[in-house]
C-alpha cells in the first residue's frame, strides 16, 4: 500500500507540474504571437515611411543653387 501511495503522489506531482508547464507555454505562446504581430505592423509603418521618405527627396529642389535672394 505504501507504494502505490507513493506512486500516486508522484503522479500527483507530475501532473501538476504538467498543468503548470501547459499553462507557461501557453502564456509564452500568446506572448510571443503578440510580439509578431506588433513586428510586423512596424515593418510596414517603416516601410510606409521609407516610402513617403523617398519620394520627399525625389521632390525636394536641388540644394545646388544659390536662394534666389542671391
Amino acid at each position: 500500500m505504501s507504494e502505490a501511495k507513493t506512486l500516486g503522489d508522484r503522479i500527483d506531482v507530475l501532473e501538476t507540474r504538467l498543468t503548470f508547464q501547459d499553462e507557461t507555454i501557453e502564456a509564452l505562446n500568446k506572448t510571443i504571437t503578440a510580439q509578431w504581430q506588433q513586428i510586423d505592423a512596424l515593418t510596414r509603418q517603416l516601410a510606409a515611411l521609407s516610402e513617403r521618405l523617398q519620394e520627399a527627396e525625389a521632390n525636394a529642389p536641388a540644394t545646388n543653387e544659390p536662394p534666389p535672394h542671391y
